[in-house]
């Protein structure tokens, strides 16, 4: 955590003290700070805090927690400012907050997220990732994901698609990827892994007939996918999965959700880092 603000944070943190005016500070307990630094560093049994103090901020209607973070490389002393409802954290990036600060955007998943799963139905952690079948970035987290799932088989993982604006056949790959899914739960990660493998390959002009030719190879009649991936009600689920991962914070891709905890840097996060994230929601 950094303790600098950034631009968005700032606005946040100025509508935040513009609705708390003249409004007495809701401060944290203890066990409420102590609860949200065990779910958010928990993971990581290098590193322990201290809790320095709860104030009121001089921002108004905020409350200042100061913490002492430790691990291996030293001290980092951090600043949280926490929202006058108790539901967000500020420091450099808008973090969830309190005693579950994960929850809500988890039971939104577990209600939303109806897109492409392997893994138990029942499992303890549910693993959700927003992609975008023409993202580099994407293609390089693939591995990555499948190596965690290979070695967290307890685990359950959804994949929602999200295409995004920027790439021009992006939302084209979701609608086959969405029919794929309807048609076969196995061949749908054969078409992912396809359509990734053939990405520098596909145009906007030449999607449907390679995208036709993945859906083929992947176990399913590409002339059916590409009717349906024409259909208006396929456009309409693709853009219910955009809406929901718009809903938990989803700006950009790929972005995973372990048990409704955001990562957004998969690529850049050391594997053991990325399990041992599975390992500890596992036991929550």
């Amino acid at each position: 955590m950094h303790r600098r603000l950034t631009r968005l944070a700032l606005l946040v943190l100025l509508a935040a003290i513009a609705s708390a005016q003249e409004k007495p500070v809701n401060l944290p307990s203890e066990e409420t700070v102590n609860s949200f630094l065990k779910q958010t560093f928990g993971y990581d049994s290098t590193v322990t805090w201290k809790i320095a103090s709860i104030k009121p901020s001089i921002a108004e209607g905020l409350a200042e927690v100061d913490v002492v973070l430790s691990n291996a490389q030293g001290q980092s002393p951090t600043t949280l400012y926490v929202t006058p409802d108790g539901k967000h954290a500020l420091t450099g990036e808008i973090l969830p907050f309190g005693a579950k600060p994960y929850a809500p955007a988890h039971e939104i998943l577990l209600k939303g997220a109806t897109g492409a799963s392997r893994g138990p139905e029942k499992s303890a952690v549910t693993i959700v990732e927003f992609s975008d079948l023409q993202c580099p970035h994407c293609k390089d987290a693939q591995p990555i994901i499948d190596k965690l799932l290979t070695e967290e088989p307890n685990a359950r993982f959804v994949f929602q698609n999200f295409p995004l604006p920027m790439h021009n056949w992006a939302a084209k790959a979701a609608h086959y990827a969405d029919c794929v899914g309807r048609s076969s739960k196995d061949a749908v990660w054969k078409f992912i892994q396809g359509t990734f493998d053939q990405q520098a390959n596909i145009t906007e002009s030449n999607a449907d007939e390679k995208l036709t030719a993945i859906a083929d190879a992947a176990g399913v009649k590409g002339a059916d996918i590409a009717v349906c991936a024409a259909k208006s009600d396929t456009k309409a689920r693709v853009d219910q999965s955009v809406a929901l991962g718009q809903s938990v914070g989803v700006t950009g891709t790929p972005t995973l959700y372990i048990n409704g905890r955001r990562i957004g840097n998969v690529v850049g996060l050391p594997p053991d880092v990325l399990k041992g994230l599975v390992e500890f929601a596992a036991k929550q």
